[in-house]
């Protein structure tokens, strides 16, 4: 006869533990201390088996008959349910084991093996080790769009749309490999596409007037600092490279023979390496620098340490010292400044975007134009080096010095 629910409450232990059956197999065990445990006997290839169902209350009564149902279900199928409770509960355990923090582990394991920039390393781990820290210990086959959502909202609430967006991104590239090694049934970071506010993007203040510009070139003429950050900006004016690039130039990238820059694959944003044609007046800041950096491999060592490059405020701050303001200008803002101009004074484009080192989205125009513009570049980068020249003898502007937007 089958139990109710009076009848287990009301059951009294005994000396001996008795049972008290429910039918087809079910049962429950009441001890000598007053515990109740649920229990299933089956047979299964012949032999007599026992599954363990939960403790009452804990289990209810219409619990215990589910799991036993499902149990008697698994035998009709050919499935040992003993057999079939241990699987699923090393699977948890597995689950539990595949936490989001260990695929990140081995996703940054798989960039530094693929020779990823330090700088991109650094931003990744940064982005999914700390911002991403809440999910680190979840299962990563459990977390779902709206937990994500969570956490980036509220970076997103902090001001700062452009890394909610970065950080979701690569956590969609974190579980495309989760997915990949079985690790999650599907990414649920596409189902938040839209979901995020647009960035305020803000472009890099940079300096397109050439009064104006003229007038940050004598200010850095005049420049009273340290040697080798006056030199940097020099440097950074006349090849427009990116900042870090010309903070980490070394001795052995400069090839005077042939008046050639060459900046290594691992220094360069898109990994290609890039070649810069050395102007007269940027090797003459070249060759300024070169007793100075003689015991060091950087051509631009730090103040405190020659063998660590300038940090990367260093060029901003010596602007800031300059009296040229964030909103005015910035070390990356010699790359705006040089494309703007060359192009108002009607350079070709591809040449200034090849001497930029952007990346084309074709591969083959991409190599294509690495090859055909170099005498180009040669010849423009040497008029831009005059240019300079010219516009530090402009005279200056009536207004104070600012940015055109």
């Amino acid at each position: 006869m089958a139990l109710t629910f009076f009848e287990i409450k009301s059951a009294a232990p005994k000396e001996k533990p008795f049972k008290l059956s429910d039918g087809d197999g079910l049962y429950l065990l009441v001890l000598p201390n007053g515990h109740k445990f649920w229990r299933f006997r089956y047979r299964f290839a012949g032999i007599e088996k026992m599954l363990a169902l939960g403790p009452f209350p804990a289990v209810s009564l219409a619990e215990a008959r589910i799991k036993r149902d499902a149990a008697r279900k698994s035998l009709i199928e050919g499935v040992d349910p003993s057999v079939q409770k241990k699987l699923d509960r090393i699977a948890a355990e597995t689950a539990a084991r595949n936490t989001f923090g260990l695929v990140v582990a081995e996703f940054i394991a798989n960039l530094e093996a693929n020779g990823a920039a330090a700088a991109t390393i650094a931003k990744n781990k940064w982005l999914l080790e700390d911002l991403a820290a809440p999910l680190s210990n979840r299962p990563i086959a459990e977390i779902t769009a709206a937990e994500i959502l969570d956490l980036l909202k509220r970076i997103e609430k902090s001001g700062r749309r452009e890394t909610a967006r970065r950080l979701r991104g690569i956590m969609g590239a974190v579980f495309r490999l989760a997915v990949v090694t079985l690790r999650a049934p599907g990414d649920p970071t596409h189902a938040l596409q839209g979901a995020l506010l647009r960035p305020n993007t803000k472009p890099r203040a940079a300096i397109t007037d050439e009064r104006k510009f003229g007038a940050l070139l004598r200010a850095i003429d005049d420049f009273d600092g340290w040697p080798t950050i006056k030199a940097a900006l020099k440097f950074a004016a006349l090849t427009f490279a990116r900042p870090g690039e010309v903070r980490g130039a070394r001795r052995e990238e400069i090839l005077f023979e042939k008046s050639t820059w060459r900046i290594p694959a691992e220094r360069t944003k898109t990994r290609k390496p890039h070649d810069v044609p050395l102007s007269r007046q940027a090797l003459d800041v070249i060759h300024d620098m070169w007793p100075v950096s003689d015991d060091a491999d950087l051509l631009f060592p730090s103040i405190r340490s020659a063998s660590k490059p300038l940090s990367e405020n260093a060029l901003n701050a010596s602007l800031r010292r300059l009296g040229f303001g964030p909103d005015e200008m910035t070390a990356h803002g010699f790359r705006a400044t040089a494309s703007t101009i060359l192009n108002e004074r009607e350079f070709n484009p591809d040449v200034i975007e090849a001497a930029l080192a952007h990346q084309h989205p074709n591969e083959i125009r991409r190599v294509y134009n690495r090859a055909a513009y170099w005498k180009e570049r040669v010849a423009m980068m040497q008029t831009w080096a005059d240019l300079l020249d010219d516009f530090r003898k402009l005279p200056p502007a009536n207004s104070r010095h600012s940015n055109k937007k």
